[in-house]
């Protein structure tokens, strides 16, 4: 009974915590389920499933944002088409790869590993981006130029290696590009949102038949918890950046990979 309760807790708070900053929320689940001992398989659907929680943080902190880029549609005001034309830009290339490599991304997900590896290399990137770029404000999401966005996609797809991080990719890719902290940040908030739908949506179809009435329960939990913590952290996640940058979560995907390495040698 505690365990049906405690699991979808830990991962939910895991999932919320780690989803929108750049440290990677499949990795940390996978190294979760690891850690403490739970069935990953059993859990991998699960992980899944709990994923439109966190998303429904950026929809309820930004709401008046997506309000405003509706009603702008609806006029055709150039910067509300920008905005939409930069997500569905950025989005597309994710699309492309993962119906083509479905399958291989799936096996990867399996190898701990490989997360480990992928959080220290991660951490490298995000220290030599922070040194050696310079950007400007872009003026928002909309004020993205068209070839940028499409850069900050194609860079998205790396993100399909788990420990990578989606939104750590994203961020960087950006950067990298010349695009400020904030935008680039909020760039890859609302990026999120298509991408992780659709990537849910995939994965629960694919994986329909390990779906039963009994797990429902425990991802309401997990739903809930990724939700009320992701509000908390996307705030505080501008905050620290703004002040600090990007450092911080440089070294402690270093510290975190380099742990999970010599806790898998040993275990």
């Amino acid at each position: 009974m505690i365990e049906m309760y405690l699991i979808p807790i830990l991962l939910g708070i895991v999932e919320g915590l780690t989803e929108f900053l750049p440290v990677s929320s499949t990795g940390h689940l996978i190294l979760a389920t690891e850690l403490l001992g739970f069935d990953a398989e059993a859990w991998a659907v699960f992980n899944i499933a709990i994923q439109p929680g966190a998303i429904l943080a950026i929809v309820v902190l930004y709401w008046r944002t997506f309000m405003d880029v509706l009603a702008g549609l609806m006029r055709w005001e150039p910067s509300a088409v920008a905005f939409t034309r930069n997500l569905l830009i950025a989005f597309f290339p994710a699309v492309i790869l993962g119906l083509a490599f479905g399958d291989q991304i799936d096996k990867l997900l399996e190898n701990a590993v490989v997360v480990a590896w992928a959080l220290i290399i991660g951490g490298v990137a995000i220290l030599v981006v922070e040194k050696l770029t310079k950007t400007s404000d872009a003026g928002g999401v909309a004020g993205v130029p068209f070839k940028t966005a499409i850069g900050i996609g194609l860079v998205q797809c790396i993100a399909m290696i788990p420990g990578v991080s989606r939104s750590g990719a994203t961020i960087l890719g950006a950067m990298a590009m010349g695009v400020d902290r904030k935008t680039a940040a909020e760039f890859s908030f609302f990026l999120a949102l298509p991408t992780l739908t659709g990537a849910t949506v995939l994965q629960l179809y694919k994986n329909r038949d390990m779906l039963t009435p009994d797990e429902f329960g425990a991802i309401a939990i997990g739903f809930v918890v990724s939700f009320i913590v992701a509000l908390v952290v996307v705030k505080a996640f501008l905050k620290i950046i703004t002040r600090y940058g990007f450092v911080p979560f440089a070294w402690y995907r270093i510290v975190a990979g380099a742990a999970a390495l010599i806790w898998l040698a040993n275990r």
